[in-house]
């Protein structure tokens, strides 16, 4: 066969560092995932400043690890003590933690990882074969329809996360115009720097990112001191071999609603800004209304770790392809992957399959890798690591994590004003979260933001009717259309929900 996905496993394989960054991202991840508090996000976050000394291939490969390995990490402690690690796992707890109170933990962390792996590989190979066949028809769009894509990616986004349709949109806003601050790349004019030397090469993605996922979460964790010092039980193990085992019978009923799931969660991780959250729960309210009479829902039925597991994973695979079709990222990991891409002068978008074919294919490959190392890990290890996490308190954790942050950012450029931004962006994202404000569709409207200009400004340049070229091209007005049906419908919802809260 020749498929670039052979080209793409030599390429990994004939780099040792690539292959250890794979094995590592995916250890940091299943930790990340498994500490409560500790996103993905966050994680990434912390290892940006990394990617900066290590070629592109390994930096890629290791962001890319530890986003899929940290969502199967987040089920280990909603399995063991009913604190998802990440929130697409709350859909997990709902049955796995039960399971837990029966002394049947092993099953349904076996089943977990068994359910993650089956999802994420069917995404992986998705993405492998069908991401450069989309790619062939994404091509073809010129900038008015691609700045019409992000149009309707920042509306999805704004609108779709959170409760609050005002409030995403607003997060939308205040993340494309920081990203604008700067200097013109047309006129080379200071915009919004306020005659501060350091603002005129635009505000670093390294000190958002670390202060909005990292320092944020830093402070929330102060201001519930409860937090800080939780103390976590192991429930008792059961002695019956058949409850710390997947049985032949536990996998034919998991099967179909796995197989079901796993469509789901890939539909959804296609498109831009809804996520795994999202995916868990529709597969797992699925699942339960398929329930069959010797079903148990409610009590630990291990369908619904299997159903969970299997969708939040296969959005993994399935984000990262409106990022490398359409250069607009699916999720806040997916975000974050393309900001490696720019940091390493990569342009993500259709053309990459052609201008850097064995660093794509060999970041599939990497996948791959992962997903079978964190089986492996996982299947047998677990409760080693749920172990691990109930002994180290929390509050030796974050000092570590917040010293660690302020290291990484001064070493990138030596000046304290990168950690003063971080700082400032650990207090903004704070508010975002008491507030709820949409983290998410900030993050990812300040990393889109200079590419929807770049589009919007190429665009307005092809054409003497100025702004009514995005009404001359069918594709364009397509995507426009969608965005207004979009918030539409979002609105219609709103207004539809609201009197079933009013008293009465």
């Amino acid at each position: 066969m020749d498929h670039p996905i052979f080209e793409g496993i030599a390429t990994l394989f004939s780099s040792g560092w690539a292959v250890f960054y794979a094995i590592l991202g995916t250890t940091i991840g299943l930790l990340a995932g498994a500490t409560p508090g500790l996103t993905a996000s966050a994680a990434i976050s912390m290892i940006i400043p990394l990617s900066f000394y290590l070629d592109p291939l390994s930096a890629l490969v290791f962001v890319y690890t530890i986003g899929k390995a940290a969502s199967f990490g987040g089920s280990i402690p909603a399995i063991l003590f009913n604190t998802p690690g990440t929130p697409q796992a709350s859909a997990t707890q709902i049955e796995g933690y039960p399971l837990t109170r029966q002394g049947k933990q092993g099953k349904a962390l076996k089943m977990a990882v068994t359910a993650s792996a089956a999802g994420d590989f069917f995404s992986e190979c998705l993405l492998i074969f069908g991401a450069a066949f989309i790619a062939i028809y994404t091509a073809r769009m010129g900038p008015p329809e691609i700045f019409a894509v992000y149009c309707t990616a920042f509306v999805i986004i704004g609108s779709v996360i959170g409760n609050s349709i005002i409030r995403g949109l607003i997060s939308t806003m205040l993340g494309i115009l920081l990203s604008i601050i700067g200097l013109d790349p047309i006129s080379s004019m200071p915009r919004l720097t306020f005659e501060v030397n350091y603002l005129e090469t635009g505000i670093g993605l390294v000190p958002v990112l670390l202060g909005v996922f990292v320092v944020s979460e830093i402070f929330i964790q102060i201001a519930d001191r409860g937090a800080l010092g939780a103390e976590r039980m192991l429930s008792k193990k059961s002695d019956v071999p058949e409850d710390n085992r997947v049985t032949w019978r536990d996998l034919r009923r998991s099967l179909p609603v796995m197989a079901k799931s796993t469509g789901m969660g890939t539909i959804i991780g296609m498109l831009p800004g809804v996520g795994a959250s999202a995916a868990c729960f529709v597969a797992y309210a699925e699942a339960k209304r398929s329930r069959k009479p010797e079903d148990k829902w409610g009590e630990g039925e291990i369908k619904g770790v299997a159903a969970a597991e299997a969708a939040n994973n296969s959005v993994s695979g399935a984000n990262i392809i409106p990022l490398l079709t359409l250069g607009i990222p699916g999720s806040v990991s997916a975000a974050l992957l393309g900001g490696v891409f720019l940091i390493h002068g990569m342009n993500i978008g259709p053309k990459i399959f052609e201008t850097d074919t064995s660093t794509i294919y060999g970041l599939f490959a990497a996948g791959l890798l992962c997903i079978v190392t964190y089986f492996i890990m996982g299947y047998w290890g677990s409760d080693i690591i749920g172990r691990i996490i109930a002994k180290v308190p929390v509050r030796v954790i974050y000092p570590f994590i917040f010293i660690t942050s302020i290291v990484a950012v001064y070493a990138l450029r030596n000046t304290l004003f990168d950690v003063m931004v971080m700082c400032l962006f650990g207090f903004v994202g704070y508010f975002f979260k008491k507030f709820d404000y949409s983290l998410p569709a900030f993050i990812i409207a300040f990393i889109l933001g200079p590419g929807a200009e770049r589009a919007l400004r190429q665009a307005l340049l092809l054409s003497e009717d100025g702004p009514m070229i995005f009404l001359e091209r069918p594709l364009a007005i397509f995507f426009i259309l969608l965005a207004v049906v979009v918030i539409s419908v979002r609105i219609y919802q709103t207004i539809k929900q609201k009197p079933q809260g009013a008293p009465g």
